[in-house]
């Protein structure tokens, strides 16, 4: 498989995420439905949580049998450790203080005591009350594109893996991968606009969030046609590890505030089982 096809299947596999992500232009959503699909998005979130745990150690633990077989030091494993513990504690930490710093002060709305106090607040009152509001609806933004950015650390690490296989030699394995990623990737659509909670986010938001979670599958796999690194995999994968934990975090925070938790919690399962679904054609797909 050329270069050239490498990048242009890794494209296919990375943007179809654009697959769910209209569902946040969807008006009139009761609040049920609202948690529904931000459980749904934290399960699918739960599941690449696991898989890019998995992942990770797996890089970690390859070097480890290499030095019990003596045929490597110690000193790899003792760096690769490292990276992960820095990259993790990188997406939970660093994350939430960038978005907390992006944030700034956070305003709360004014009360009203009733129907006849909204009618004769004043122009400043009103006002205020239209930038709380404004506030609000940015910080549902900002998360999910937090969601999209940590998605898309994933999704580096999973094109890395259509490259080197596609620059193996190993085409049905290369083929496999692309399209189990692409139906993982039309799932993950959902895990970006399920926590705006309400607020409906312009196409052109929805194109920016679907470039920055589906994109890097694309790059991935050209990187991944011409370096091969477990450093730089590793990397990824603690970097989205940190970074979906948190974000779980910041879902699971909102839901409870909205009530109905256990058709969240039932939701969270069938995300994860979901999760579970697709990503068993990239597992026969290497069996």
């Amino acid at each position: 498989m050329s270069f050239a096809e490498t990048a242009g299947l890794g494209a296919i596999a990375g943007f179809t995420i654009f697959l769910g992500l209209p569902i946040g232009r969807a008006e009139g959503l009761s609040t049920r439905v609202r948690v529904g699909l931000s459980m749904l998005s934290a399960g699918i979130l739960a599941f690449l949580f696991m898989d890019v745990g998995a992942e990770g150690l797996g890089i970690v633990e390859s070097h480890l049998d290499a030095f019990k077989s003596h045929e490597a030091t110690l000193w790899p494993v003792v760096g690769l450790f490292a990276l992960l513990s820095v990259g993790f504690l990188a997406g939970v930490g660093g994350i939430a203080s960038v978005q907390r710093r992006l944030a700034g002060p956070r305003r709360e709305p004014p009360r009203i005591a009733g129907g006849e106090s909204a009618a004769v607040m004043s122009q400043a009152e009103l006002a205020e009350h239209r930038r709380a509001f404004a506030d609000v609806d940015a910080r549902a933004l900002r998360t999910a594109m937090v969601i999209a950015a940590a998605i898309g650390l994933h999704n580096f690490a999973e094109g890395l893996a259509i490259g080197v296989s596609a620059h193996a030699g190993e085409i049905g394995l290369a083929t496999v991968l692309i399209i189990g990623f692409a139906l993982h990737n039309s799932t993950e659509g959902f895990g970006i606009v399920g926590p705006l909670s309400g607020v409906r986010p312009s196409w052109r938001w929805l194109a920016l969030a679907g470039v920055v979670a589906g994109g890097p599958t694309f790059l991935g796999a050209m990187v991944g046609y011409q370096v091969t690194s477990d450093a730089l995999e590793l990397c990824f994968f603690a970097l989205a590890g940190g970074a979906i934990l948190y974000v779980i975090g910041e879902i699971w925070s909102g839901v409870r505030r909205q009530g109905h938790t256990e058709l969240g919690l039932y939701m969270l399962g069938v995300g994860f089982l979901l999760g579970i679904a697709t990503d068993l054609v990239v597992a026969y797909g290497g069996a």
